[in-house]
């Protein structure tokens, strides 16, 4: 095969091997419909290359004298291959002869290639460059013919990356990839003036170098203007020798090229700096769309075009990067790539000097000069003197008015302050009205203030809001969370209705309206009111403190609605404020959220960590006779009960008791919550007829200060049920835990809905109601998954109860999967030694049992039975473990030994629980069966 048949044979060969089957099958026939023999020796070659794997390893064509690194040619020695293209390849070289050290890129003609017009366009190359020289043109250093007759080019080698590949790596805004690319536009301006057209502009021949110079490449196939070569004509099926993708509409038909043919060219490549991508977005990426593009299809501006190339990236980058580009840079690259050559830019210099009045900010000549655009340009050329201007103007204009608005302002300032002077002196000039005998009722003094503020201070709106705010709170320390409320919503209609004041009572007005609808359970509410504030917290000009207690209530709301990581972020925000502020208490409050996000995370080691280092804060600090160590004793009391340790729990609440009864009163909700917390120490420790003696009076209180839906009412009615449960009371336990999960379903998604159904659930399964106890089991274990994960040992421990309820519907099968989940989940999630593993484990014996395992249950029950620890759980397991290896015993005809085991274990039990309890029934149970 000669080289002319294969130059035009190997372009379309590329293309057909890059299609799928049925692609490549309609191509072949439209090229056999123009030339069928062409059509069929591609076919042949196709053929080859699926009959043979290693077709093509050998070339076609015999390149005789072909270089070899470290071959010479002329005096350049060969190092390695840089590229190949059509007709030539270009080697790294080095000078060998002596005369002086250069690296070079030396450009070949293929040896073989016979074609005398390749051997001319080679000629014609070397009289191109050696009429340039330009620093933004990589020059012609040399030129000659090898030993064997080889012509050779020795040019200037740029050590670079193509100018696109530039701009993405090193992340360049855009108007430093304009005053790159105006270098492009200066170095092919040089070439037009030497009436040289490039005809092969695109990235690849822009290289970039490590110092940021632009280098303009390869005119192989430029064109000298003072040529009498015709113009070329380029049938669908022949070899070009242009690159299609940056080819202007005249050279894709084969007409005549000029230089704004270069003009085209360069608009695709600025094209593609500014947007991103190509003018044209195809779904087949073939010549024959491309060419129906090039020819017909008008491109997206490049602003648009720029927001659908993010590739994910943000969208406020995609929109802030469609601003800058639209306007000037839109016009000016949609004027380059106008379809006919009259319509673009009439030269290099008109495109380069467009993009330098954008630059300047001066009116674009590719835009309509309009009076509003010329007009917007002088603004924003000289924005800077007339800023000055007009500051200086507004600086005389503000200073007269201030003095003027500070003068009324203080006249108002001395008048507030006066006002809540007579205030407070009135306030307990009546404090007489509070007093009964010799307690001081501060609820009835600050129900005569507001009523004295509301008379006096009527017609001091901004005054009577900042005393509404203070009453508030007052309110809140004394627990009456209602009440507050109430306050908190008239103080915002006040401020909604004038507009003196200032931002910072605004937003603390806003923060203790958020506070106090968490501590009413209502925390949709809460973010309701505080998220519009969120956005404009940075631009307030208000104290940093203020700042700080409003990231900090804001993030307890999200924290109680399960969004722990936006949460965090708010922690830390106020954590810096305060740590700049010196805020001890501050800081303290907010190491304390921190540690309450690790704990809900189950990092309970982190979480106690926390803690102690909020306390040791405090107690450096502040002391600890305070609200917030309050807060963090019980929470600390929580995690300790949590992990099966009760004597350190309750060591923790009673501490937390001392300091609550201290600060706010035994009346108060916190207080309240503490001794039902106590409580439910003595439920855990089987002491069921003191709880139930306490808990009734605590509801009632309750009841009394937070009213029926608040989630603590509900955690009160909750353990009452649970007493009434262990008791035997089993009507009364099923009335009290629903009505804590009805409370618990209306308190804005209150945490503790999925604990109420599992108790539900308990209940429901110990009154053999068992369809029901499922239903509630099923929907804990789905909120339990939802909220902590598929895999966290909460969802083990609804999985056991299920396990139990299938078994007594005699559903084995489907409670064994239950059961085996429920001890893998709480083993990885609480390790092999916590209480609710080994509970997993013991309702996993006894199903082995059920389902005729009773070796391998009776082996299991011996090790619980004997299982080492201290907590209180840990007798329950003992107790619990020995009833279930007699039940098997007994079953499978070992009675005589049962039954003397159960009496034994029924005497211990009475002995060491005389409150009963369900263990106590369920030994009875067993016994009573064990005939």
């Amino acid at each position: 095969m000669d080289a002319e048949r294969w130059q035009r044979l190997s372009p379309l060969l590329d293309v057909l091997l890059e299609l799928g089957a049925g692609a490549r099958a309609a191509q072949l026939q439209i090229l056999r419909a123009q030339e069928p023999e062409l059509a069929d020796d591609l076919e042949k070659l196709l053929a080859l290359e699926d009959d043979s794997g290693d077709f093509m390893a050998e070339p076609l064509l015999d390149k005789p004298g072909q270089p070899q690194t470290g071959t010479l040619v002329g005096p350049y020695r060969m190092e390695s291959v840089l590229g190949e293209g059509g007709m030539g390849m270009v080697w790294l070289a080095s000078r060998a002869d002596g005369l002086y050290e250069r690296k070079v890129a030396l450009k070949l003609l293929r040896p073989g290639l016979a074609d005398p017009n390749l051997r001319l366009r080679f000629s014609r190359e070397r009289e191109i460059l050696a009429r340039l020289a330009h620093p933004n043109i990589a020059r012609l250093l040399d030129a000659g013919i090898g030993s064997e007759g080889q012509p050779y080019l020795a040019l200037e080698y740029v050590q670079g990356i193509p100018i696109t590949d530039y701009c993405q790596a090193h992340g360049l805004s855009v108007d430093t990839r304009l005053k790159l690319f105006l270098q492009v536009c200066d170095a092919v301006s040089h070439a037009h003036a030497n009436l040289i057209v490039h005809r092969d502009l695109k990235p690849s021949n822009i290289l970039v170098t490590p110092t940021g110079e632009v280098r303009l490449l390869d005119f192989g196939i430029a064109k000298l203007l003072d040529d009498n070569e015709p113009a070329p004509v380029h049938p669908r099926t022949e070899v070009r020798s242009f690159t299609l993708h940056y080819a202007a509409p005249e050279q894709v038909r084969g007409e005549l090229v000029t230089t704004m043919t270069d003009v085209y060219s360069l608009g695709v490549v600025l094209y593609e700096l500014l947007a991103g991508t190509k003018p044209y977005r195809l779904r087949r990426q073939t010549d024959a769309e491309w060419e129906q593009a090039i020819l017909a299809v008008e491109p997206l501006k490049p602003s648009l075009a720029s927001q659908r190339s993010t590739d994910g990236g943000p969208v406020h980058n995609a929109r802030r990067q469609a601003r800058r580009l639209s306007g000037d840079l839109d016009n000016i690259a949609l004027k380059a790539l106008a379809k006919l050559p009259e319509h673009r830019y009439a030269s290099v210099e008109a495109l380069s000097q467009d993009l330098q009045r954008h630059l300047q900010g001066r009116p674009v000549l590719a835009r309509p000069q309009s009076v509003s655009y010329r007009l917007n340009k002088y603004v924003s050329r000289h924005r800077w003197g007339l800023a000055v201007g007009a500051l200086i103007t507004s600086v005389l204009v503000l200073a007269l008015a201030a003095s003027v608005w500070q003068s009324r302002q203080a006249m108002r300032e001395t008048a507030r302050a006066q006002a809540m002077q007579d205030f407070v002196i009135g306030l307990f000039d009546n404090a007489g009205v509070a007093q009964q005998g010799n307690i001081f009722d501060a609820r009835k003094l600050l129900l005569a203030g507001e009523r004295r503020g509301e008379r006096e201070l009527a017609d001091q709106p901004l005054a009577r809001a900042e005393l509404l705010g203070v009453i508030a709170r007052l309110r809140i320390g004394l627990g009456d969370y209602q009440e507050a409320l109430t306050l908190l919503e008239r103080q915002g209609v006040l401020l909604e209705q004038t507009d003196s004041a200032s931002a910072g009572l605004r937003l603390e007005a806003v923060t203790q309206h958020g506070r106090t609808l968490r501590l009413l359970d209502r925390t949709k509410e809460c973010l309701q009111v505080m998220a519009p504030f969120e956005s404009l917290v940075p631009g307030i000009r208000a104290q940093p403190a203020q700042q700080a207690d409003f990231l900090s209530q804001y993030g307890r709301c999200r924290r109680l609605m399960g969004e722990r990581q936006t949460a965090q972020q708010l922690y830390e925000r106020s954590l810096a404020l305060r740590r700049e502020l010196k805020d001890e208490t501050g800081v303290a409050e907010n190491l304390y959220d921190l540690a309450l996000i690790d704990n809900d995370l189950g990092r309970t080691d982190d979480a106690l960590a926390g803690y102690d280092a909020a306390l040791k804060h405090l107690r450096k600090h502040v002391g600890v006779r305070n609200a917030l160590a309050v807060e963090v004793e019980v929470s600390r009391g929580r995690l300790f009960r949590a992990k099966g340790n009760t004597d350190l729990a309750r060591a923790s609440f009673r501490q937390a008791l001392a300091i609550a009864e201290e600060v706010h009163g035994p009346q108060h909700p916190v207080t309240l919550t503490i001794r039902r917390l106590l409580v439910a120490i003595q439920v855990d420790q089987e002491y069921y007829v003191a709880a139930e003696q306490q808990i009734e009076p605590l509801y009632l209180m309750t009841l009394n200060a937070l009213g029926p839906n608040h989630r603590e009412t509900g955690l009160a009615l909750n353990t009452r049920g649970v007493i009434a449960f262990e008791l035997g009371r089993t009507d009364q336990a099923i009335a009290d835990v629903a009505e804590a999960v009805r409370i618990w379903r209306g308190a804005a998604g209150s945490q503790n809905l999925n604990g109420g159904l599992f108790n539900y659930g308990m209940v429901l399964h110990g009154a053999g109601r068992e369809d029901e106890a499922l239903k509630a089991l099923l929907e804990s274990r789905e909120l339990r998954a939802k909220q902590y994960g598929a895999s966290d040992s909460s969802v083990g421990e609804a999985d056991r109860m299920i396990g139990e309820v299938l078994a007594s519907q005699g559903k084995l099968d489907q409670a064994s999967v239950y059961f085996d989940r429920a001890v893998k989940l709480t083993r990885v999630g609480l390790g092999p030694e916590h209480p609710r593993t080994l509970f997993a484990q013991l309702s996993m014996a006894r199903h082995q049992a059920r389902i005729g395992q009773s070796a391998a249950a009776l082996k299991a029950l011996q090790a619980l039975a004997m299982h080492p620890g201290t907590d209180s759980e840990i007798p329950k397991l003992h107790w619990s473990a020995r009833a279930y290896a007699a039940e098997i015993r007994c079953r499978d005809g070992e009675r005589e030994r049962a039954r003397r085991d159960l009496d034994a274990l029924v005497d211990e039990l009475r002995s060491a629980r005389p409150d009963g309890g369900v263990i106590t029934r369920e030994a009875l149970a067993i016994r009573a069966a064990c005939q």
